[in-house]
């Protein structure tokens, strides 16, 4: 079975000459970014999942969030949010935190309508996450359960950017510390709601600029310096 955290392109090309289903035969077809790049030479989709919980096998997605970042700068007029149907009710524990009840997640899109685009805005790009296991997690079991191929992409994930930033400050970290909303003070970045796709993605943007210029600050991070 293919490793779907790797990143490398010729895993992908395997997964192509593996694939049957349409979207992933076309998601397949775009090569990934080249690991020789800079980071502000490649365009990153910072994206983030509402979910009814942890487990990929078990919860479903209830909205994503994203925004795209290129040349090295954020680009807002990119961000976009969408709520996904949901197949079974929402757990109350869950609805608590991201606050998309029942209601509100039938006004979305069934997943199967709303995978194919999202996997057409990721095509050949590096994803961005805080925490890789929910949104890498979800997609794979997605794309398994609907088209048989598993999910695999060049991946950022800043809570291990930041947790390397830390310990080089030396900085304790306690248990929540790498929480995203934690982070966001620590940096100083702008206070959104948090439990919020788009927020998040946003956020997560923001954190990957002010991580980067720690890890590079006299000059641009060859992207395979940000790469799991």
């Amino acid at each position: 079975m293919l490793d779907f955290i790797s990143n490398s392109d010729t895993v992908r090309r395997r997964a192509f000459k593996k694939a049957s289903h349409p979207v992933m035969i076309k998601y397949f077809s775009s090569p990934f970014a080249n690991r020789k790049s800079r980071w502000d030479q490649l365009e990153i989709i910072s994206l983030d999942f509402e979910t009814t919980g942890l487990n990929p096998e078990q919860h479903q997605i209830l909205s994503y969030g994203k925004v795209h970042i290129q040349d090295g700068a954020i680009k807002l007029t990119t961000a976009g949010h969408e709520l996904v149907q949901a197949e079974t009710s929402i757990p109350e524990s869950s609805a608590v935190i991201h606050h998309i009840t029942d209601d509100r997640a039938s006004e979305g899109r069934p997943l199967h309508q709303v995978l194919p685009e999202l996997l057409e805005i990721l095509a050949g790009k590096i994803m961005l996450v805080h925490f890789n296991k929910i949104e890498q997690g979800f997609l794979n079991a997605a794309c398994q359960r609907l088209y048989g191929s598993p999910f695999i992409i060049p991946t950022i994930d800043t809570l291990v950017l930041a947790e390397r930033v830390l310990r080089r400050r030396n900085h304790a970290i306690t248990p929540n510390q790498l929480r995203l909303f934690n982070l966001r003070d620590y940096f100083n970045l702008p206070n959104y709601k948090a439990h919020n796709a788009l927020c998040d993605a946003l956020t997560t943007a923001e954190l990957l600029m002010a991580l980067e210029a720690e890890i590079t600050p006299n000059g641009s991070s060859g992207i395979k310096e940000l790469l799991l």
